[in-house]
């Protein structure tokens, strides 16, 4: 039984023994428990109850191409490029850069796993399978790079606006490009993030693959192979976080029409949202990067969508690059 299948097979979270997994795939059971073995190597824990079996211990859903599709409106629909849903890539980032100008505008891939996710300073992304959401959107732009400045601040806007579509509370922006869940008022564990690596001309036609990875559930031991705070869907829902396709068809439909605005009106049109669910407005910050660290109070971002940090001696220091790290302290 491939992993996939054997996923689908314990999806529900109902106990499911060995010898039944065995006889629906036709191998041994000593075939089961290394497939079994292999899934929780990649973040799935999966409970051996005895005699009863195994069993994750809440419900799964798989992702499915025809029910995202079902759940888009009909004119987001109509427009994708692609949609797709893969068990495995190396990045759902990668799968698009490699398809290259035969890929559609618009096109979107998603998979359960990925074995080389990426995260911004070519951090990975850690990314079980059946657990969480990876995502990459195709958006091409006949503007040059110049005129998307900010566009990573605006995605953040439009998965923000996205979980608020599915009834999610409880989430802020931090700079340039992550979601965090907001803890006892103070930002807290890291929610989502954002990757936009863009390809083309300068002052000419260009294209943006924007990745996206959202944790809908994160297990302790994944927790702490993060090395970071983490959190997830399911901390902000009560423990029940919204199917992953319900989730995709949201994200999908806020970047379609996230994206279109962008291009109309540029970042000018995210601002006041951006400013509304600024997590680093007013709070003490660490920074470190190919200038060295030094420390102060975030004051915002400019309409260009640098960070905006106030320095001990009153003076305003402008942070345009995406390679620094911004630490809340």
């Amino acid at each position: 039984m491939q992993p996939a299948r054997l996923l689908a097979a314990l999806a529900p979270g109902t106990p499911v023994s060995g010898a039944s997994l065995a006889a629906q795939a036709g191998v041994t059971r000593a075939a089961i428990w290394k497939q079994i073995e292999t899934l929780r190597a990649r973040g799935l824990p999966i409970e051996a109850r005895g005699a009863t079996g195994y069993r994750l211990p809440w419900p799964v859903q798989m992702l499915d191409a025809t029910q995202i599709s079902e759940a888009l409106p009909a004119e987001v629909g109509d427009s994708l490029g692609a949609l797709e849903v893969h068990w495995e890539l190396d990045s759902t980032s990668s799968e698009l850069q490699r398809r290259g100008a035969g890929a559609a505008d618009c096109s979107i891939v998603l998979a359960e796993t990925q074995t080389a996710g990426r995260g911004r300073r070519g951090r990975q992304w850690l990314s079980p399978p059946g657990l969480n959401l990876y995502l990459s959107f195709l958006k091409r732009f006949e503007q040059g790079f110049a005129a998307l400045s900010g566009l990573s601040l605006a995605i953040g806007v439009i998965v923000l606006r996205a979980l608020e579509a599915l009834g999610v509370q409880g989430a802020g922006l931090k700079w340039p490009n992550d979601l965090l869940a907001i803890e006892h008022g103070r930002p807290g564990g890291k929610l989502a993030g954002i990757l936009v690596e863009l390809s083309g001309e300068y002052q000419g036609p260009c294209a943006a693959i924007i990745g996206v990875g959202l944790n809908l559930r994160m297990t302790p031991a994944l927790r702490l192979q993060a090395g970071q705070p983490t959190s997830d869907l399911a901390a902000l829902t009560a423990g029940v976080p919204p199917d992953r396709n319900r989730v995709a068809a949201a994200l999908i439909t806020a970047l379609m029409d996230g994206l279109e605005q962008f291009e109309r009106d540029g970042l000018p049109a995210f601002m006041a949202d951006y400013r509304r669910h600024d997590l680093l407005r007013g709070q003490s910050l660490q920074l470190s990067g190919a200038l060295g660290e030094f420390a102060g109070m975030g004051a915002g971002v400019d309409a260009s969508g640098a960070l905006l940090v106030l320095l001990t001696d009153g003076s305003l220091h402008r942070v345009d690059s995406a390679d620094v790290s911004v630490r809340p302290t």
